[in-house]
């Protein structure tokens, strides 16, 4: 901008950072310049000089969704530990709203851990020079910071169990939203993949898409049970669509886990309370926001940058099957 405006690097500064002693066409003249080059400041650089206190901000899809609120904690506790502010943003599982709220980021805070589906979102917040730290997506992208979850164990866990129960016709109820939204699909590939190592057969329509909802997974349970009888276990891309999957077949009649059993995947304490309680591959959640912040402080100043930490899932294995 300097060079932009013939002005010196110190005029700029006292411009965009409101300061007196600047002419105040040659201020205009700069922050003209700043708008036509996108520029924006960066407040981690800034907090490097100013401020005692680093901002964390923190993107979640769905404040009512029970599988947050332990990574909440986790953020919350090591956050805490180092003395940061941690300021909490929604998404409303609404994929169209992730850009305006990494918008809303990259203004307001100093770095950023966050669930992230959009590609345009994720790399509007690495692009702005923050540290930033990617949370939970099934594929990790190239040169970001990133905490997974290990779908692939926890689906061979799943079949591993399903198959010694004697089931050879399995299903799988996946997330709509995630298909829609063009990220990955490593947790179906996964199922696929693995069913095919048991030489077990998939039928397409035994793949069900759901919306990320009780809901969603009686909906996809009904279609199953009229287009696909022969089936007789079902794995959930989590434990709210195969609670509403396993609710949905009692409804109808049928036996669980006589006539058909369910997997989950999350490890809510919500599948400890339905009947039957859920057999689920369990995540450590709280330790998963743990990890966020551990990675999101590895990346400031004297801390050792760019990392990749796997939370391993563990089969919780109960009346559902």
């Amino acid at each position: 901008m300097a060079r932009l405006t013939g002005v010196s690097r110190q005029t700029v500064s006292r411009a965009i950072n409101d300061k007196p002693q600047i002419d105040s066409a040659t201020k205009q003249r700069i922050l003209t310049a700043a708008k036509e080059l996108g520029y924006r400041p960066s407040r981690f650089a800034r907090g490097m000089v100013r401020q005692p206190t680093t901002t964390l901000g923190l993107v979640i899809a769905d404040v009512l969704n029970p599988f947050f609120p332990e990574v909440v904690a986790g953020v919350l506790e090591a956050a805490d530990a180092r003395g940061w502010h941690v300021v909490i943003y929604t998404t409303a599982s609404e994929l169209s709203k992730e850009r305006e709220v990494a918008e809303t980021v990259v203004d307001h805070v100093d770095a950023c851990v966050a669930f992230m589906l959009d590609a345009a979102a994720i790399t509007r917040v690495a692009s702005s020079g923050m540290p930033f730290v990617l949370l939970g997506n099934e594929d990790r992208p190239t040169q970001l910071s990133t905490v997974r979850i290990d779908f692939d164990s926890g689906i061979r866990q799943a079949f591993d169990h399903l198959v010694a129960r004697g089931h050879r016709n399995i299903a799988m109820i996946d997330d709509r939203d995630r298909a829609k939204s063009g990220a990955p699909d490593v947790r179906s590939g996964l199922f696929t993949a693995v069913a095919a190592e048991y030489g077990l057969r998939i039928e397409p329509h035994w793949r069900q898409p759901s919306s990320n909802s009780i809901q969603g997974g009686a909906a996809a349970m009904e279609r199953l049970l009229e287009t696909a009888p022969e089936v007789t276990a079902v794995v959930s891309y989590n434990d709210m669509i195969a609670i509403g999957a396993m609710r949905h077949a009692r409804a109808r009649g049928l036996a669980v886990p006589g006539d058909r059993a369910f997997v989950g995947f999350d490890g809510l304490a919500l599948g400890e309370l339905v009947d039957p309680p859920l057999t689920t591959l369990h995540i450590d959640k709280r330790r998963l926001g743990q990890a966020a912040v551990e990675q999101t402080a590895a990346q400031m100043p004297g801390g050792g940058g760019m990392a990749d930490t796997l939370i391993r899932t563990q089969l919780v294995v109960r009346d559902s099957t």
